[in-house]
């Protein structure tokens, strides 16, 4: 099935990313092994970390969304080291929401890559990847100070309350075990995007 998709700007990303359709069945998909893993396997029913996470998949089933913060000179920022140095360059930045915006991505894609693909990080840590930029990057500390960061601004357009992402980083580490669980059923699944964003990553 083709994914029913739409063009739209991403503020402090600076170029056009695609977004999923508010009605595509992935929406219900993720939404379902999502709110399973965290209520029934964790204990934890907040639909509001649910809701946030489940979109946070899908959104990421495209592996664009994964790079859509750009430098000053247009280029996609793709690792964690560089997204850190971006936020350090974002605090001068005229466009007052572009440090929240690259701290947030921060705060998901740590969390997404702990998450569903922790065999990565184990090949960074393990000299697989030696000469990575993010090879001495903590993930789980890089998102949780991320998410505290973005619970802390008072200014800037957002949709979600602070309050959730002080539970993100609050929790993050429990966030990590309970995407863990949804990557179990894809995995049992085999879903397709799943699989693409795991191949990028790894190759």
């Amino acid at each position: 099935m083709v994914k029913k998709t739409r063009s739209v700007r991403v503020k402090g990303g600076g170029k056009m990313a695609t977004a999923v359709s508010q009605h595509h069945p992935l929406r219900r998909l993720f939404g379902a092994l999502t709110e399973r893993s965290f209520t029934e396997s964790l204990g934890w029913p907040d639909f509001n970390v649910t809701a946030y996470l489940s979109n946070l998949l899908v959104e990421f089933s495209h592996v664009d969304q994964l790079r859509h913060i750009r430098d000053q000179h247009g280029q996609p920022v793709e690792t964690v080291a560089e997204l850190l140095y971006e936020s350090e360059l974002a605090t001068d930045s005229p466009e007052l929401d572009r440090e929240r915006t690259i701290h947030r991505h921060i705060g998901d894609l740590t969390l997404f890559i702990a998450g569903l693909f922790p065999e990565y990080l184990r090949y960074l840590k393990t000299g697989g990847l030696i000469y990575h930029k993010d090879h001495f990057v903590n993930y789980v500390k890089a998102g949780k100070r991320s998410y505290r960061i973005v619970a802390a601004f008072q200014h800037g357009e957002r949709t979600e309350p602070p309050v959730l992402f002080q539970k993100l980083s609050s929790n993050f580490e429990l966030c990590v075990t309970g995407l863990g669980l949804v990557r179990q059923d894809l995995d049992r699944m085999q879903h397709p995007p799943h699989q693409r964003a795991k191949d990028i990553l790894l190759h």
